[in-house]
């Protein structure tokens, strides 16, 4: 437990807030909303309020070593025995909540005596209504997140939860499925389009990693929830025509609600893995999109955010509204 605990101090340095293994950290635009300065892309794509936006996990170890996650991966680099045995210690759904929930008003506390900043809003931010269960390492390893969502949803009032999974758990999304406990959106994270190119930028503790992958596409089919494939556009890497008819082809499977497409971003711990020219210009994101439609003829292009880098396709037979329905006004 000695590497864990030293683990834990990293990641605090870095303005983590920790609480047995799990994990809250306040992102770039939750404090830019706070000062009325710009908003998420969440909040102008599905109407999310970004100052309320609380961005945790129940676990930070992983099952991948992305090239392109942005996150202290070098930190958390395991195996699967190590992390399996972790996880017997890991603390139940209402202590991690509770616990982050401190961390987190420890964390945006400062701002009230930020002089430009309203207290109200302040006030009103320390109350998160959006959990978005992303932060850093793979939330559906975490035995107990059925139990945490329906806690959010009953105790904690959440008026949206989204999960981002590198889809490697297909049996824990069954379970989740099983137990009627899923999120309000649920992001499948897509980078390679093939089993070579997974291998490579995916970097998988799992042998069967591909195999896992493709499974968990055709489970999600049956998750009644919102679903979205993100795919991370590396340039010069996955950029290619060929990645764009395999994507098609893995969409097909999964059948999501909606596609984002998001330019990879030449910050933090891929910058020793990755270069600057590897981050596309929003006009090629626009442009991959596109030529991403014509593959596609059951998505159309929903909308966009230049300063994110990101454009947005919806599924036109979706039931689902873009803007979530907790926030319509």
């Amino acid at each position: 437990m000695k590497k864990v605990v030293s683990i834990e101090k990293e990641l605090e340095k870095k303005h983590y807030g920790i609480h047995n293994l799990a994990a809250v950290q306040i992102c770039l635009w939750t404090k830019k909303s706070i000062r009325n300065e710009a908003t998420c892309y969440k909040e102008k794509f599905y109407g999310i309020p970004a100052y309320k936006c609380m961005e945790m996990t129940p676990f930070i170890f992983c099952q991948e070593n992305c090239v392109h996650c942005w996150r202290p991966k070098e930190l958390l680099v395991s195996d699967i025995k190590s992390i399996k045995k972790i996880l017997k210690s890991i603390a139940k759904p209402e202590e991690i909540i509770e616990g982050l929930i401190k961390e987190r008003r420890k964390l945006l506390i400062g701002f009230k005596g930020n002089k430009k900043v309203s207290k109200k809003k302040v006030e009103d931010a320390l109350k998160p209504v959006h959990f978005a269960i992303s932060l850093v390492g793979d939330p559906l390893l975490y035995p107990k997140l059925g139990e945490l969502i329906k806690l959010l949803k009953t105790k904690y009032k959440a008026k949206s939860i989204f999960i981002v999974t590198n889809c490697q758990e297909p049996r824990a999304l069954a379970n989740l499925i099983k137990q009627k406990a899923l999120p309000t959106q649920l992001y499948l994270s897509i980078t390679g389009t093939n089993e070579k190119a997974y291998l490579k930028l995916k970097r998988p503790l799992y042998k069967d990693a591909w195999k896992r992958f493709m499974k968990f596409l055709k489970i999600v089919r049956k998750a009644r929830c919102r679903k979205v494939v993100r795919y991370t556009l590396i340039k010069g890497i996955n950029d290619k025509e060929s990645n764009i008819k395999e994507l098609a082809k893995l969409i097909e499977i999964c059948k999501p609600d909606f596609i984002e497409i998001k330019a990879y971003m030449y910050l933090g711990y891929s910058m020793l893995r990755l270069k600057a020219s590897n981050m596309p210009s929003f006009k090629e994101v626009k442009d991959f999109s596109n030529k991403l439609l014509t593959y596609l003829s059951d998505f159309k292009y929903e909308n966009e955010d230049k300063a994110s880098r990101i454009v947005l396709l919806k599924n036109k037979k979706s039931k689902y509204s873009t803007i979530i329905k907790a926030y319509r006004k």
